[in-house]
């Protein structure tokens, strides 16, 4: 809130009113239940719920004030608290909440949406219609290398497996080229039972699974599946695939707003995202904001108000050369995207437009005199300039614990990772409670993508040498996501490179 302050000012020196704002805006109230029920893991509702101090410390400072509620992810106690303090939530009922979050239950509003989806089904309880029905998917769409499971109450790709079924299964070879010479029913029928025969033994032995600390065999990962109940889904038929994270805001007057949006990142995991980049650069704007225009309007028939993240895969189909956009999934409550995107928005003092999907701030630049001779005071133009971030809140390192805060931000000041207050520009960090200190958060802002990934890739690489003993194994995902970024910081420069050398044969 202070470095706002200067942002504004455009200067390094501290205005007297900084500290008066900082400490009136910014307010921590901590219950007194957070440490009486060790070993549960109990949202802030809850523990809020039996901490009738806090609760009385929160009444007390929003009196006479306009105040709304806003949940993460919508539980049944955030309606005790809504009622205690007597204020509105900005939100929709935990019931509808549970239930669209749900990789199936987003699968029935994006149908009624008619938005583009990955083939394939949803709503799978038990193990012949999982058998059958991806039988058919294969016959359906034997372009498709790669099927997707997926559990309907899982988050962060935990609940994924996968099996290249283009690979292992025997029949595969034979069935494309018996369909390639007729494609009669009676051959799809002969093909689906071929296929259907093998599939089980194919499943089990060739199975992935994200998650390998919970699922080591398939009967484990099918047992959980057929429990929660979940879903099938094409992996796109393509050799790049990005995926896209769209934020909106659904008022309970019919109006929507698009929040922000980014191009996800991947390091551990290609279903596991550790950040974005944003705004996102892969796909038409336009096309997103329709999709997402349709979306909507499904969630309100349905009730569905306050924040929602729409996730969305965007490829080249190797067929067709044509770029393809896929709605994937669908997330109910504020998330540390919008969170992130609004530091970024607050400490720039710029702003995100959602037609173009750009994020501009406001600059001084200084007038050029018409003649060398004029003399006065220098004037000053507003001009719009483009920046990007990249913004991740789960970066973790074992040894973050171990190292006190002004440590950490001295090495930073040593090595030049800091915020210009006059660019607008540079690295911001989000820190984390005691319990969580060997995470952080880190924003990296500048005016290009290209130097906004390769920022943000030299920092996080000169902290990982600075704070990495030469004896610590596996301590850190910070090289991960490194990697992740000089990856595709390499297939943006061949990408560059090829469209060059197109140009220049033209």
């Amino acid at each position: 809130i202070s470095l706002r302050a200067l942002v504004e000012q455009g200067s390094e020196q501290p205005a007297s009113t900084t500290s008066n704002n900082t400490n009136e805006r910014f307010v921590i109230i901590v219950p007194e239940a957070l440490n009486r029920f060790p070993g549960q893991n109990m949202c802030l509702a809850s523990l809020l719920k039996y901490s009738p101090k806090a609760l009385k410390q929160i009444k007390k400072l929003i009196k006479d004030r306009s105040t709304y509620l806003v949940t993460g992810i919508s539980h049944i106690d955030d309606l005790y608290i809504s009622e205690y303090l007597d204020i509105s939530i900005y939100g929709c009922e935990p019931e509808s909440s549970y239930l669209y979050s749900t990789k199936s239950g987003s699968k029935r509003i994006f149908k009624s949406s008619n938005v583009p989806m990955p083939y394939g089904e949803y709503d799978i309880y038990n193990q012949k219609r999982l058998l059958e029905s991806l039988a058919q998917l294969i016959v359906e769409h034997l372009d498709v290398q790669r099927w997707i499971f997926k559990i309907d109450d899982n988050y962060d790709g935990l609940g994924i497996a996968y099996c290249d079924i283009a690979t292992h299964l025997p029949c595969y070879k034979n069935v494309v080229e018996e369909v390639e010479k007729s494609a009669n029913q009676s051959v799809q029928k002969q093909s689906y039972a071929q296929i259907l025969c093998e599939l089980s033994d194919v499943l089990d032995k060739h199975t992935i699974y994200i998650n390998k600390s919970q699922f080591n065999s398939w009967q484990e990962y099918l047992k959980v599946f057929l429990s929660e109940g979940g879903i099938i889904e094409a992996y796109p038929p393509s050799n790049s695939v990005t995926s896209i994270t769209v934020c909106l805001s659904i008022e309970p007057d019919g109006h929507y707003s698009l929040v922000c949006s980014g191009d996800q990142l991947h390091a551990e995991s290609q279903f596991s995202c550790w950040g974005l980049s944003f705004p996102q650069t892969s796909a038409d704007s336009n096309r997103l904001n329709t999709y997402c225009s349709s979306i909507v309007e499904q969630c309100q028939q349905r009730n569905i108000y306050g924040y929602i993240d729409i996730d969305f895969i965007t490829f080249i189909d190797i067929k067709t050369k044509q770029q393809n956009l896929w709605v994937i999934d669908l997330s109910i409550g504020y998330s540390e995207h919008i969170s992130l995107s609004r530091v970024m928005q607050y400490i720039t003092t710029g702003k995100f437009n959602p037609q173009m999907h750009s994020f501009t701030v406001k600059m001084k630049q200084l007038k050029q005199r018409l003649r060398n001779w004029q003399n006065g005071a220098p004037e000053y133009t507003i001009v719009e300039k483009n920046r990007y971030g990249i913004l991740s809140s789960k970066l973790y390192h074992r040894n973050l614990s171990n190292l006190h805060y002004s440590i950490f931000f001295q090495i930073c000041r040593t090595h030049g990772v800091g915020f210009d207050i006059r660019e607008k520009q540079g690295t911001i960090f989000t820190l984390y409670e005691c319990d969580h200190h060997e995470h952080i958060g880190m924003i990296t802002i500048s005016d290009t993508l290209k130097t906004t990934l390769s920022n943000f890739a030299c920092y996080l690489n000169t902290i990982y040498q600075e704070i990495t003993p030469a004896d610590m194994q596996d301590s850190s995902n910070f090289i991960l996501a490194v990697n992740d970024i000089e990856n595709i910081l390499g297939i943006t420069q061949e990408t560059n490179s090829n469209v060059s050398l197109n140009s220049s044969t033209s």
